[in-house]
């Protein structure tokens, strides 16, 4: 049903009662087809819920959420550190607990994942690139809720009284990208950066309110218990995840990050004694330039810079700050500030090499919304838009097997 871009079950119903090819590739007799309820039934065998929605549908009306101050920002969080509060509460919690799409992540990985990582098209999953990027999936046009009080009735036009959704899992986002308000969900997807098909392998279907940020620290907590014989060494994130306790956090896991700064505010600040620090984390000389770097100690976990005016071993500079014929050294300790200190520093070409390919969880979107037509569809549910989701994502897996075949196959008719 995804492959050939149909969203709608009852649709795909007559399809198969009508076109015969379709019908045998989904391994059913033609004229002997099931019907729309029997779809239902099977869907309702892959969610691990009483319940369509996680949420209850008796619940507030909804709030719109900042939007962006300028075109392409993400909207704000709402409350100070908290990122680091949400990172606290969930390493207190127990090391996995139970989701409705634990059946459909089971399938998924044992079925999926498995075989792209045996053909080694994931990278080493033992020291895996992960990328994570989120996007908008509008479900609707706007809120549908239906009230349960009387204030209309008594002349109260606008109240703050619970209300009846469709879409309880649902509420307002921002998107930048677009820059404007949307209904529906917020999509968090983890893609492997090494993998040349671009393949996803963590889809998380968020509020679509959530933050970049936030959505990234619940995906990568519920990853990291859920496959743990995958194993991090770097992640490659935007500036929307520029959070001090962010890189906190992979410094403990002892995870390598690629996170985009966000320029919160401009001008140079003072690191150690008359060391003055650029926005990006370099420090400054005497002379108001930018030092070398002189490379990173693993060991010490520190990275030297060198006086920028000493050539062939030579000080050039007519008010040297330092008496040593060598130029003044700087270090900067990846402890002291693990957001402008890291251990690949963002001006190296090391850093260039690895963060161009963020944009693979562009293409992994693009394939979902635009080549698999995620949006089209009309559900009102979690389950069937989890369901779509991972259904989508095992597709992706498909095609790359398809065109990894055709690799091998090509390499086999070549002449030795």
């Amino acid at each position: 049903m995804l492959q050939v871009g149909q969203p709608s079950i009852t649709d795909w119903v007559d399809d198969l009662r009508r076109v015969p090819l379709y019908a045998v590739l989904s391994g059913f007799e033609y004229g002997n087809t099931p019907g729309v309820g029997t779809f239902y039934d099977f869907f309702k065998r892959l969610w691990n819920c009483d319940s369509i929605n996680v949420s209850p549908r008796r619940k507030l009306k909804r709030h719109k959420p900042k939007r962006g101050k300028k075109k392409g920002e993400k909207a704000p969080t709402t409350t100070s550190n908290k990122i680091g509060k949400l990172i606290a509460q969930l390493q207190k919690r127990p090391l996995v607990e139970s989701q409705p799409f634990d059946t459909l992540l089971s399938i998924f990985q044992g079925q999926f994942l498995a075989v792209s990582a045996k053909l080694g098209i994931l990278g080493d999953t033992h020291n895996l690139v992960i990328a994570g990027d989120g996007t908008p999936v509008q479900t609707s046009a706007q809120p549908r809720s239906k009230r349960m009080c009387a204030c209309r009735e008594q002349g109260i036009e606008h109240c703050s009284c619970h209300r009846q959704f469709s879409q309880p899992d649902c509420d307002i986002g921002w998107d930048s990208h677009r820059s404007r308000y949307f209904f529906g969900y917020h999509l968090y997807m983890l893609v492997a950066a090494d993998s040349p098909y671009d393949l996803p392998i963590y889809p998380r279907l968020q509020r679509a309110s959530r933050h970049d940020a936030t959505s990234w620290v619940v995906s990568a907590h519920e990853f990291t218990n859920r496959f743990p014989d995958y194993t991090w060494a770097s992640v490659i994130l935007d500036a929307a995840h520029d959070a001090m306790p962010i890189y906190e956090y992979l410094k403990s896991q002892r995870v390598t990050p690629f996170i985009d700064m966000n320029q919160r505010r401009t001008g140079h600040k003072q690191y150690k004694d008359d060391i003055m620090i650029s926005d990006n984390g370099i420090p400054i000389c005497s002379r108001e330039l930018e030092m070398k770097d002189d490379g990173y100690d693993h060991t010490r976990g520190r990275r030297k810079y060198r006086c920028p005016l000493v050539t062939k071993g030579v000080v050039t500079c007519d008010t040297p700050c330092s008496d040593s014929p060598y130029g003044r050294c700087v270090y900067t300790y990846t402890k002291d500030n693990p957001r402008l200190f890291p251990p690949v520093a963002r001006h190296s070409d090391e850093w260039a090499s690895v963060y161009k390919r963020r944009t693979t969880c562009e293409r992994s979107n693009k394939r979902e919304k635009e080549d698999y037509h995620l949006e089209a569809a009309k559900h009102r549910s979690t389950m069937m838009w989890t369901i779509r989701i991972y259904g989508i994502a095992m597709c992706q897996h498909m095609d790359a097997w398809y065109q990894e075949s055709k690799l091998d196959l090509k390499s086999m008719l070549l002449p030795a």
